[in-house]
């Protein structure tokens, strides 16, 4: 996904210091972020350019040190085509070679009031998930009590119907049909809708509702972290179904894993109910509760009672 200064600047609000449109059009193309105090000095050994350079109080107090000339020609290196951006922090003021050198080079600079630690958490954290390589799966992204449950199952079987049926019961809509999917960290795994599709819900017989609209904001959410899967088939006689929650199955996406529930649907069951206690059931697990595990436990305690009556 395409990520350029003028989203960064106005997702962060940043303050423009010089630049037009053509300048804040300008594509970033990696996350990695430059602190640039060795390059102030004059070693540009190991410089990248390509980078957005971030100008704190450590760089910012040397640089104003320097002589008029020195502190030009060295801006005047740093400033490289494929720079994308330069981005003052602390809302330090900018020295009159920086904005000489900028219109030379023709590159923008951005000015933000932020600490600038926080300031490079907060740039890092959204060029990574802007950035990052996205899978498109087919489903429902739900985000219940919390937890991003993506409904899954084969055409016909009744996702967007659920999902329909969990937001009356006051859950939000993430993504319908298609859900965009990436890795955020090795452990971490986050969804969002395809934009055209953003708050729309597809209803066989009814067609597309907008469930923002019919619903409220309460209803809807931009993106949700992905944390269990369900699939969701038709009920068979002859299969055998999990029954006790011993037989974990895993689903993996972009190298994170998440649990997976299998959930047979049969007239007659509220699979949206279903779905919610299984929602929960994973919390309890994550929070160190297994009902499975305390079944488990009575009935071996059961047993060895038993067999001490005998």
């Amino acid at each position: 996904m395409a990520v350029t200064v003028r989203d960064i600047q106005e997702k962060l609000r940043l303050s423009v210091v010089y630049g037009d449109d053509s300048l804040l059009s300008k594509e970033i193309t990696t996350a990695d972020i430059s602190r640039p105090g060795l390059e102030m000095t004059g070693y540009f050994d190991y410089y990248t350019p390509e980078r957005i350079q971030l100008v704190g109080m450590k760089e910012w107090s040397y640089l104003v040190k320097m002589s008029s000339h020195n502190r030009h020609q060295v801006l005047r290196k740093m400033f490289q085509p494929e720079t994308p951006v330069i981005i003052v922090a602390r809302n330090l003021e900018i020295p009159e070679e920086m904005l000489r050198a900028a219109e030379e080079k023709q590159l923008a600079i951005l000015k933000s009031n932020v600490a600038t630690s926080r300031l490079s958490g907060e740039l890092s954290s959204y060029l990574d998930s802007r950035l990052a390589e996205r899978t498109s799966v087919h489903g429902v992204l739900m985000d219940i009590y919390g937890m991003g449950v993506l409904i899954q199952g084969d055409s016909g079987i009744g996702k967007s119907e659920t999902g329909l049926e969990l937001v009356k019961r006051g859950h939000r809509l993430v993504a319908d049909d298609r859900v965009d999917i990436y890795a955020r960290d090795e452990m971490t795994l986050w969804g969002e809708p395809a934009e055209i599709l953003r708050h729309l819900l597809e209803i066989r017989g009814v067609g597309i509702i907008d469930v923002m609209s019919l619903y409220g904001a309460s209803a809807v959410k931009d993106s949700s972290q992905v944390q269990i899967a369900v699939y969701l088939e038709n009920y068979a006689k002859d299969q055998v179904y999990d029954r006790l929650g011993n037989n974990a199955e895993e689903l993996e996406i972009g190298g994170v894993t998440i649990p997976r529930i299998r959930i047979p649907v049969k007239t007659g069951r509220n699979i949206s109910v279903v779905i919610e206690a299984a929602a929960m059931n994973v919390r309890a697990k994550e929070m160190g509760y297994d009902a499975t595990k305390t079944f488990e436990e009575r009935l071996s305690q059961l047993i060895s009672q038993n067999e001490v009556k005998e």
